[in-house]
């Protein structure tokens, strides 16, 4: 007969503090929205003040717990703004430099391009393309399930069940709530990536789930009786759900993003490559001392030591967003320093495990990091995610980068004769006599990729 018996056990969870969706917040963002949500503190936050532009920061042992608590979380994901700042001064005397972004990343970029730096089989990889192909630029998958299924022509024939299991984990990628089939099932993908102990967390999915309506009208007195809910509870729920992105495309491919401030810069200096946070762009911020001494010992001012505190977070979340940008970019150097020095065709494979692992932190973190993110090298401005790509197999048994391979693709056409271009069978050829294995199938998306035309079409427009 089971008797009943007391049993102590020691754990530790994370709870997801304001202040801590604040700092994965800040990490996201790119330099301009940055700017915007800094200017939008300092006008609303009388604790802060701004100073110089500020000197690039260490990365010390201090903040190891903080960014460790960040990691644990790493699925959250916010909106990014769409506002955008004009260019100007530094403080300095120096213009503010910033690049047109030419990269043309989309939605549909962004989402391919993590299914083939994610875990995704080659036949996930398949039914994964047809399902992004029916995202819209908001987010939202547009086909039904069924549709999408008649679409693919695999052998063994795809099942509805192996399709279901692909789009959950596409919903698990960046941005979080992409590949939703509404507003309620999009708000819940991004509140279910919280601490389930969350204050009005189960609340606010039971309200995404079936009371939308109500939220839209206001009608929150019938909310209230409805989930037979307090006042207090019913505001942290409504918090959580306003954080939600209902637009969740958007935060990737943003409209009004036509220039970029690079995040880092990369240098050569005595033969070794180092890696600086841009000096420009983002203001050092400080908390302002006269009112903080007038705040010591004072049971008065609640809401200047509210002030107080918020300050001081988003101070050191900007520490930790300069921090973490550092290790990164600092290990993607690292890794590619033959790009550096070589270009194209030196680089080497990279996938978001090995910079998660060599810096401890996890895949999805690794990705929204890069998402965004600005590196100035010799070579030019690239996105930080420019540098990832998959490894393909050569005769000799070391790995080739698929960025590398398309290069080769790319100068091998550009040497061809323009009386017989190269069929992308003659170039799959050339590639193994140069002990590179890839299938004729990835030599044409390769080349579709570069927007490079066919063999056909290339003889055609040289006849002409």
């Amino acid at each position: 007969m089971l008797k009943p018996s007391l049993q102590l056990k020691l754990g530790q969870t994370l709870t997801m503090t304001p202040q801590l969706q604040q700092a994965i917040r800040l990490l996201q963002l790119p330099v301009l929205d940055l700017n915007a949500q800094i200017q939008e503190a300092l006008e609303e936050n009388i604790m802060l003040e701004m100073e110089d532009l500020p000197d690039v920061p260490s990365t010390s042992s201090e903040s190891t717990a903080e960014v460790e608590a960040i990691e644990a979380d790493e699925m959250w994901q916010t909106r990014a703004s769409d506002r955008i700042q004009d260019g100007g001064w530094n403080g300095e005397g120096r213009p503010i430099t910033e690049f047109a972004d030419e990269s043309g990343q989309s939605l549909r970029d962004h989402l391919l391009w993590q299914l083939e730096m994610e875990h995704f089989s080659e036949r996930e990889v398949v039914i994964g393309e047809a399902l992004v192909d029916s995202i819209n630029d908001d987010g939202y998958l547009e086909a039904d399930l069924e549709e999408i299924l008649e679409s693919l022509d695999e052998r063994p024939p795809v099942a509805i069940e192996e399709v279901e299991r692909t789009l959950t984990k596409i919903q698990r990628l960046d941005p979080v709530g992409v590949g939703a089939r509404s507003l309620s099932e999009t708000i819940i993908l991004q509140l279910s990536q919280l601490e389930w102990s969350t204050p009005g967390l189960q609340l606010a999915i039971s309200i995404a789930g079936d009371h939308l309506d109500l939220v839209a009208t206001r009608d929150y007195g019938e909310l209230r009786r409805s989930l037979r809910t307090s006042e207090d509870d019913l505001h942290d729920a409504l918090s959580l759900i306003r954080g939600c992105n209902p637009r969740p495309g958007t935060a990737v491919s943003p409209a009004a993003a036509e220039y970029v401030i690079p995040d880092v810069f990369v240098r050569k200096v005595d033969k070794k490559w180092q890696v600086e946070i841009s000096p420009t762009g983002v203001p050092r911020l400080s908390v302002n001392q006269q009112y903080a001494r007038l705040l010591r010992g004072s049971g008065e001012h609640p809401v200047l030591k509210s002030q107080l505190q918020e300050a001081r977070w988003l101070i050191r979340s900007l520490e930790i967003r300069n921090e973490t940008l550092l290790k990164v970019a600092t290990s993607i150097v690292a890794r590619q320093t033959e790009f550096l020095e070589h270009g194209d065709e030196a680089m080497k494979p990279m996938v978001l495990r090995d910079i998660a692992e060599e810096i401890g932190m996890h895949e999805s973190t690794i990705s929204r990091v890069t998402t965004n993110k600005y590196m100035h090298t010799p070579r030019g401005v690239f996105e930080f995610k420019y540098f990832f790509s998959s490894h393909l197999s050569t005769a000799s048994g070391e790995d080739q980068s698929s960025t590398s391979v398309r290069a080769k693709i790319r100068k091998l056409i550009g040497a061809e004769n323009p009386a017989k271009p190269l069929s992308d069978s003659k170039i799959t050829n050339l590639l193994k006599e140069e002990g590179i294995s890839v299938a004729r199938r990835t030599v044409a998306k390769y080349r579709e990729a570069m927007n490079i035309p066919s063999s056909s079409e290339r003889r055609v427009r040289e006849v002409r």
